[in-house]
């Protein structure tokens, strides 16, 4: 049987060691002042046990890792629009591109780049009472934890200074592909980005994508079939231009974000969190990639 929790305190005492821990994301105002030097990962192995090692406790923002769960929401409760108004391509291009989308009259390349993420939380927008009560709601009901919340000094940061995102979204609304007002929707996509986890809440949330679309208290969220494609989506799209980096080298579907987390699923056996909030250039978590990419080489265990 594998020692998980060995190999955890391997991978922890190989990244302390290591010097070049990347850059935090200091374009975010309130993320500048995260502590490089941290390090947390949790994993949680499918009815068997959960092991964690570091700061897996610490709460961090987790961004764009958000938008796996808020296209899961979608998903559940309109699917035919998500479908329509979003492609399922890589981008092949950073998460806040512009042009890609002109080019392709205003559709999306993919749910997780920014402007297929603004798409998701519009038809969110449109089909939730309260936005964003019932998304925190939803998160906290996967992971079965009223703690988690949302922080909204970085939400206040993000709205300050998302000049990209107003024109990612002004671009979707001249294509007809934004239905409702620009400042409703981005106001529901900056609190969704800055929804405040650990390793151990986010493995916790995306526990369902590893049980075939039931969460932890075995609840059905989505289908079998919608996890499959989200697992897809997240495989080929969910680190941005570097997703066929982190499938060559961890070989695991996952959802990074600029707060230094990364969440990665093996359906049937595990889901594991890792955060290092220190960012190589294209925007992942540097050790965060390094330490999953030891995780699935010690354990022989990827979808390959």
């Amino acid at each position: 049987m594998t020692d998980f929790k060995s190999i955890l305190e391997d991978i922890n005492q190989q990244i302390s060691n290591t010097e070049d821990k990347g850059n935090v994301a200091d374009y975010i105002p309130e993320l500048r002042n995260v502590n490089k030097n941290a390090f947390g990962i949790y994993l949680n192995v499918l009815n068997n046990k959960n092991f964690g090692i570091g700061d897996y406790q610490t709460k961090f923002s987790a961004q764009s890792i958000t938008k796996a769960l808020t296209l899961a929401l979608a998903i559940s409760k309109n699917p035919e629009d998500v479908w329509k108004r979003v492609d399922v391509e890589p981008s092949g291009n950073p998460f806040n591109f512009l042009s890609l989308l002109e080019v392709e009259n205003g559709i999306p390349r993919n749910p997780f780049i920014n402007s297929g993420a603004i798409v998701i939380a519009d038809i969110l927008v449109s089909e939730l009472e309260h936005p964003k009560e019932d998304f925190l709601a939803f998160v906290r009901q996967l992971s079965n934890d009223n703690s988690i919340d949302y922080d909204i000094k970085v939400a206040n940061s993000e709205k300050e200074t998302g000049f990209k995102n107003y024109a990612i979204a002004n671009l979707l609304k001249s294509f007809g592909n934004l239905k409702n007002d620009v400042d409703t929707v981005l106001d529901f996509y900056f609190m969704q980005c800055s929804l405040a986890m650990t390793c151990e809440q986010l493995t916790n949330a995306f526990y369902l994508f590893a049980n075939h679309g039931k969460c932890l208290q075995n609840k059905l969220h989505i289908t079998p079939s919608q996890t499959k494609r989200i697992n897809a989506i997240m495989l080929t799209c969910g680190f941005y231009d570097e997703a066929g980096e982190f499938a060559f080298e961890v070989g695991l579907p996952g959802k990074s974000g600029v707060g230094g987390g990364i969440v990665a699923v093996l359906p049937n056996q595990f889901v594991i969190s890792v955060w290092s909030p220190g960012l190589n250039k294209k925007g992942n978590s540097k050790l965060g990639m390094e330490a999953l990419e030891i995780f699935t080489s010690k354990t022989e265990l990827s979808i390959f």
